[in-house]
């Protein structure tokens, strides 16, 4: 087994050992039957719904409540990216733990880089999983299915906050950096929310603010996405309803949000191994 196979490897008995599987598994049973119920009676009554002759009442319930979905799978992913990688460096220091992973020729970055690999692999697939369940539920119980499927572009936003949770690892205790983590999270969600909000009052400074954070914190761009391709093929009022979402934000990113992705994550990754090798253990 390769050196770093066995850093992922003590990683997951890290977390099993801390329970942090067992807490996320709990909460996807009770957010997954939560999810059922609510997508079960949402089909049921918005067959009365008083629009129904303007906008596709299903097409409308299924990309609201799948939507839903897709935050909850984001935020369920962020928790596992975040608790993986919370302790990696200066939590793992403080107990004595880190010091005898990154003797030579293991090293630093290689210790850090399989770290994330490990956690980013793993939020990558829950996200993705969850979100197919979270699919197959609401077409199984609505008819209704997707136009496009952004497992992907979730996996690709666990990516990220793994990616920020590394950095903070280096600086900041597990505590202060799963809070930080967190509040990063939150301030994401909220640029999207002025985006709507701008939209919907004219703003153009609101909306520009809320796509240079967007961008700046790129899960937010990575959901806003995933948002949009639930419903690419409506139009009409259809179009325009189902293109708020649960929580606003739906829009298009093209081809560059993918890359731009990829590059942020290289780019934090790059700082948190600069600044660990710089770091006294």
């Amino acid at each position: 087994m390769t050196a770093v196979g066995i850093i992922i490897g003590y990683a997951m008995r890290e977390s099993l050992r801390r329970r942090v599987f067992a807490v996320v598994l709990l909460l996807t049973v009770l957010s997954g039957g939560l999810y059922a119920l609510g997508a079960h009676f949402a089909f049921r009554d918005s067959q009365g719904f008083a629009g129904a002759g303007i906008i596709d009442a299903k097409a409308f319930t299924g990309s609201t409540i799948l939507g839903l979905a897709m935050f909850g799978t984001l935020f369920l992913g962020a928790v596992l990216a975040v608790f993986l990688t919370l302790g990696i460096v200066r939590g793992d220091a403080e107990r004595g733990l880190l010091q005898p992973l990154v003797v030579r020729p293991l090293g630093r970055g290689t210790l850090l880089l399989a770290r994330f690999a490990g956690a980013a692999a793993v939020s990558a697939a829950y996200a993705m999983a969850v979100f197919a369940g979270a699919v197959v539920v609401t077409g199984l119980l609505g008819d209704w299915w997707p136009d496009r499927l952004v497992g992907p572009t979730l996996g690709l936003g666990g990516a990220v906050i793994a990616a920020l949770s590394v950095l903070g690892s280096v600086f900041l205790s597990g505590t202060a950096n799963g809070i930080a983590a967190f509040m990063v999270f939150g301030a994401g969600l909220v640029a999207g929310l002025l985006g709507q909000i701008g939209e919907a009052l004219h703003s153009q400074t609101l909306e520009n603010v809320a796509k240079v954070a967007a961008w700046g914190i790129p899960f937010e761009a990575l959901y806003q996405s995933g948002l949009d391709g639930l419903t690419a093929d409506p139009r009409g009022f259809t179009r325009v309803a189902v293109n708020l979402g649960p929580f606003g934000g739906a829009q298009e990113a093209g081809p560059l949000l993918g890359p731009w992705a990829a590059v942020y994550v290289g780019l934090l990754l790059g700082l948190a191994m600069y600044a660990f090798h710089r770091r006294d253990l």
